[in-house]
């Protein structure tokens, strides 16, 4: 049976079986956030857009709350060709998306 995306991306946070990208961590350090954060957001956000336009793979945007539950956080990664997740980048969610 398939698992959906949201499921993969879950199990791969919580193995640790992720990676960030330099810009990543940076951006995490601006906006206050910490891995904790970041963690927390993907395991209790949801997947609001799917981008296929990469050549480098399909990137998945998913907003979720912070460990605080009171600071909306978007997490943007991908799955690498080793099986690992990539975080491209997290963001302090400051605008409704969707």
């Amino acid at each position: 049976m398939p698992r959906n995306d949201i499921d993969r991306i879950r199990d791969k946070i919580r193995l640790r079986y992720y990676d960030m990208s330099a810009h990543a961590m940076e951006e995490m350090a601006e906006d206050l956030l910490t891995i904790l954060d970041v963690e927390e957001a993907v395991l209790n956000g949801q997947i609001i857009r799917v981008e296929k336009d990469d050549p480098r793979g399909t990137k998945y945007v998913v907003v979720g709350m912070a460990l605080d539950q009171q600071t909306p956080v978007g997490v943007v990664g991908r799955f690498t060709s080793v099986g690992r997740y990539l975080i491209i980048t997290v963001y302090e969610v400051t605008e409704l998306e969707g």
